[in-house]
């Protein structure tokens, strides 16, 4: 869960070490020397955005990562997009009114009327989130080609779901659409609330580039994929579905047969033991749950304070799970020990005990590092990381399946989708909050899926991000039914009565009674009438 003071998410260095990535990532919109960083390793000649992005780099308007990658898959955030734009539009830095990397440019562009305070505001809280076609479109217009025009008569007709298109935007796409710099799908479909990727981006700007100063431009090649179709999957517990297997993108049971798991994530059980009881998880199991998530906390007073004591409550907590015939995700829950490799010969050692015990049960699932943050990377901490520990977990366990967390609170999917770990039976989790992620993040789970990354979301809750606001059941219901749609399993946080719109329960409810929707939250109401 991102920036939760409960849970010990309000790091004293937090801003300074966003700063720090945020500067990293912005090396790749940074001018380069004219010809420099014109060759990317992952920019291959016949892709459809080799042309766009060689010639970019030869103008000197980006350049590549340091390990000489581009990135062209991963999706642009708001402040990265406006950035490039601006530049590409001669724009310079004024006074931001905070100190992210980008305030300076972009409030330039605020200032120049590119677009409106509410799309991109000042004070930065959006900046980093992946900006909407039907702004990044309308931004472009605004700025770099703001006589051009496109009527409605003319130009509606061409978007098929021109309806998810927002009535403030209608002008400026309609005159992307008429001269060229926006285009649909295959079948039409334009996505206005959906994310774009930095080729995308790159496409898109260059194409106005253009146009902008006198030249033609010809349609980009590239079609937006196509929404999923719905997928038919099973329910129950272990006696009824066995061992689990990955074929694809889907989790199965052991039979093959695509299976989804729902129910509740603990809290920190340092902190409210009495939930992972095995009459409190027999108490969401009668409600329809078919999993329960054990958040062993690695830090905040829990396994490396006193492992003796945490391991024994987590094997306790498992064995009722199992008990209750639902299958169990054993979580190693770090958060202020945000690079994994911290404790990398602490979790092996876990993991190792843990998957000698639980051998020979299907019902065990390993959640190896719940929420990597912080100046962490995929490819320098994280994924070496998860090598030793699946290695360490095959050794005694085979079958069982792992899931794998990524930076940025579990959410850069596109990593490891890009760069999987090598195994068998792994799954990537994606956390998210309803009142802070959106379809920005759902567009980011279809594309890693598109990719062939298996998704399981192991934590995601009512609230904001913080454990606070809402409780947001509108954007709940479409998250939820966003994931059945696809076949992906998730578990609720939290099973516990703290004083927080994500707990499950009212405070004081009794965990060794049998419960009634009167001992449930507002919450808890909603997302145990979901399992």
């Amino acid at each position: 869960m991102e920036m939760h003071d409960g849970r010990g998410r309000a790091l004293p260095l937090r801003a300074a070490v966003c700063l720090l990535v945020l500067a990293l990532c912005l090396g790749l919109w940074l001018p380069a020397a004219q010809g420099a960083g014109t060759t990317f390793s992952d920019v291959k000649p016949g892709s459809w955005y080799y042309d766009t992005v060689t010639a970019m780099a030869q103008e000197g308007i980006l350049k590549g990562y340091p390990d000489g990658s581009f990135r062209p898959d991963q999706t642009i955030s708001g402040a990265e997009f406006a950035a490039v734009a601006a530049r590409v539009g001669g724009l310079t830095e004024s006074q931001g009114q905070t100190d992210h990397w980008a305030a300076g440019l972009l409030q330039t562009a605020l200032d120049a009327g590119w677009y409106d305070w509410d799309e991109l505001p000042p004070t930065g809280e959006t900046y980093d989130q992946p900006i909407r076609r039907q702004v990044a479109v309308s931004l472009l217009m605004r700025g770099l080609l703001p006589d051009r025009t496109g009527d409605y008569a003319g130009q509606a007709g061409k978007l098929s779901d021109l309806s998810s298109l927002d009535g403030r935007y209608y002008n400026r796409v309609f005159a992307a659409y008429a001269c060229g710099v926006a285009q649909g799908d295959e079948k039409g479909n334009f996505h206005p609330k959906g994310s774009l990727t930095r080729a995308e981006a790159c496409a898109l700007i260059q194409r106005a580039e253009k146009l902008r100063g006198g030249a033609t431009i010809t349609p980009d090649p590239k079609p937006t994929p196509e929404p999923e179709q719905p997928t038919t999957t099973l329910r129950g517990g272990v006696t009824k579905n066995g061992w689990l297997q990955v074929k694809g993108t889907q989790l199965c049971n052991e039979t093959g047969q695509a299976i989804v798991l729902h129910g509740m994530s603990s809290h920190g059980i340092q902190w409210y033991p009495q939930y992972t009881s095995k009459q409190a998880i027999a108490n969401t199991a009668a409600f329809g749950a078919n999993l329960f998530r054990v958040a062993m906390y690695t830090g905040e007073g829990g396994y490396l304070s006193d492992s003796s004591k945490i391991r024994q409550q987590t094997y306790a907590a498992v064995d009722a799970a199992l008990a209750n015939d639902m299958y169990v995700i054993v979580d190693w829950h770090i958060l202020s020990d945000g690079n994994p490799k911290t404790n990398q010969a602490q979790a092996i050692a876990f993991f190792q005990e843990a998957a000698a015990r639980y051998a020979n049960q299907p019902g065990v699932l390993y959640e190896i590092c719940n929420e990597p943050n912080g100046n962490v990377t995929w490819a320098r901490d994280i994924k070496p990381y998860a090598q030793a520990v699946v290695t360490a977990i095959r050794a005694k366990a085979p079958k069982s399946v792992i899931l794998i967390g990524s930076g940025t609170w579990s959410q850069d999917i596109l990593d490891p989708a890009k760069d999987p770990v090598q195994g068998t039976n792994l799954m990537y989790p994606c956390h998210f909050y309803a009142g802070t992620h959106g379809a920005w993040l759902r567009d980011r789970i279809d594309s890693a899926r598109k990719l062939g990354l298996p998704i399981f979301i192991s934590e995601w809750g009512t609230s904001a991000a913080d454990g606070s606001g809402g409780v947001y059941l509108t954007q709940s219901k479409a998250w939820l039914d966003f994931l059945d749609a696809r076949g992906i399993s998730w578990a609720n946080w939290s099973l516990c009565d703290k004083s927080e719109t994500s707990a499950a329960l009212k405070p004081g409810t009794n965990a060794n009674k049998t419960w009634t929707t009167s001992d449930l939250s507002q919450s808890g109401q909603f997302v145990f009438s979901r399992f």
